[in-house]
C-alpha cells in the first residue's frame, strides 16, 4: 500500500482523538525528520515529506477533519476491510449503493486516497488533462504576515514522467493489456452494496502492462521532484488563510496546463505582540515612581522603531495607550499599536527606599 493509501492518523503516529496540539507537535516533529533538505541521499524523503504535509493539512483544519473523520466511519480507511462488506458500526447508510456524490467534498479526499485520480488508458486517448493542485502549509513570522514579504519554499511533487509519458514503458517498448483487470485499470474495492473502485495493483490503474519498464521512473509513471517557489506574503495575512498560485501545481499529463498550488499560512507567534484585528497589543512594564510622577519611555513598534511615549503622572497599571497607524496593514486599511502599561512593585525595599515609602504614605494619608 502507497504511502497516499495510509490513514492520516497513522501517517503522523497519533490516535483519532488527538488533540490539535498532538497534532501539531506530531507533524513538526515528523517534518523536522523527513524534510528533502535533511535527508539528500534518501529517494523517499520527498514523497514522505508531501504525505506528511497532506495528513495535517487535512487533519489541522477542523472542516476539513470532520469530513475526513465521517469518511473513516464509512469505513473508507481503517475500519474498511477489502471483502467485509461495511464496517462495524458505519450506520444504516452504509447498507445502500454507495456514492461519492453522498460524502460531498470527502469524495475527492477518498480519491486522493485510493489514487482514483491517476491517469489511465482512456485518459490518455483523450488527450490533455489538466495536472493535479498541491497544497503546501507555509510557517510565516509574525512580522512577515503583518507587513508582507517573500518566502521561498521547495514544493515536492509528483508529475507524470516525460521519458514514458506516464505509461511506465520504456521509450518503444510498447505494453500489452493488463490480465488482472483487463484493461480497465480498476479493481473493485468491498463487496456487496458498498463496493468502490481502486487503481489496480498489477498495472497501477493504467490497464496496460510494460514489456519493458521505463529506466526513469522504474516503471511507475511518475516520477517525485522539488520546485523551488518564491511566494509573495500579503500583509496583513491570516493563521489559517489560503492563497492559489495558477500554474505551479503538478504538470498536467499529456501536455496539459499544470495545476495550482494552494499555499496555507501558519502564522508564529510573537514574545512582544499579539494581533486583534488589525489592532496589535503589547504590554510595557514601569516602575512605580514613573507611574507616581510620569515618565517619558520608549516603545517598540513591530518594524524595530523606538516610539517614545509620554506616561502622565497618576497612571494606573492596566492603562492603555494608542499608537495610530502603527498596527496591521490591509488594503487601505491601518490599524493602531495599542500599550497596555503595567506597574511592576518591588519585592524588596532598601532600607532608604523603605522609608521613602513610609514618608509617602504619611504624606498622602495612606498609613494605617
Amino acid at each position: 500500500m502507497s504511502a497516499r493509501k495510509k490513514d492520516y492518523y497513522q501517517e503522523l503516529g497519533i490516535p483519532p482523538n488527538a488533540s490539535a496540539d498532538e497534532i501539531k507537535k506530531a507533524y513538526r516533529a515528523l517534518a523536522k525528520k523527513h524534510h528533502p533538505d535533511a535527508n539528500p541521499d534518501k529517494p523517499g524523503a520527498g514523497e514522505r515529506f508531501k504525505t506528511i504535509s497532506e495528513a495535517y493539512s487535512v487533519l489541522s483544519e477542523p472542516d476539513s477533519r470532520k469530513k475526513y473523520d465521517q469518511l473513516r466511519r464509512y469505513g473508507g480507511l481503517g475500519g474498511f476491510r477489502p471483502g467485509a462488506g461495511p464496517a462495524p458500526g458505519a450506520g444504516p447508510e452504509a447498507e445502500r449503493s454507495f456514492r461519492f456524490e453522498d460524502l460531498g467534498g470527502i469524495g475527492d479526499i477518498f480519491s486522493s486516497i485510493f489514487d482514483l485520480g491517476k491517469r489511465t488508458t482512456a485518459d490518455r486517448q483523450r488527450g490533455p488533462v489538466r495536472g493535479h493542485d498541491v497544497e503546501y502549509l507555509i510557517e510565516v513570522s509574525f512580522r512577515t504576515a503583518v507587513r508582507g514579504g517573500k518566502v521561498t519554499i521547495d514544493v515536492p511533487l509528483s508529475e507524470e514522467c516525460a521519458t514514458c509519458d506516464g505509461t511506465g514503458a520504456a521509450p518503444g517498448a510498447g505494453s500489452d493489456t493488463c490480465s488482472e483487470c483487463h484493461g480497465r485499470g480498476t479493481v473493485t474495492f468491498g463487496q456487496g452494496t458498498f463496493s468502490v473502485p481502486r487503481p489496480c495493483p498489477a498495472c497501477l490503474g493504467r490497464g496496460q502492462v510494460p514489456r519493458q519498464v521505463c529506466n526513469a521512473c522504474g516503471g511507475r509513471g511518475d516520477v517525485s521532484s522539488r520546485r523551488r517557489i518564491a511566494v509573495s506574503v500579503p500583509a496583513g495575512v491570516d493563521d489559517g488563510s489560503r492563497l492559489r498560485i495558477p500554474g505551479q501545481g503538478e504538470r498536467g499529463p499529456g501536455g496539459g496546463r499544470p495545476g495550482d498550488l494552494m499555499v496555507r499560512f501558519k502564522v508564529q507567534g510573537d514574545r512582544f505582540f499579539t494581533r486583534e484585528g488589525l489592532d496589535l497589543l503589547c504590554e510595557v512594564p514601569i516602575n512605580v515612581a514613573q507611574a507616581l510622577l510620569g515618565s517619558r519611555i520608549r516603545v517598540r513598534t513591530v518594524d524595530s522603531k523606538k516610539i517614545v511615549l509620554k506616561i502622565p503622572p497618576g497612571t494606573q497599571s492596566g492603562t492603555t495607550f494608542r499608537i495610530k497607524g502603527q498596527g496591521v496593514e490591509k488594503g487601505e486599511r491601518t490599524g493602531d499599536q495599542l500599550v497596555r502599561i503595567v506597574v511592576g512593585v518591588p519585592e524588596d525595599l532598601s532600607e532608604e527606599g523603605r522609608q521613602a515609602a513610609e514618608r509617602l504614605a504619611e504624606a498622602e494619608g495612606l498609613r494605617h
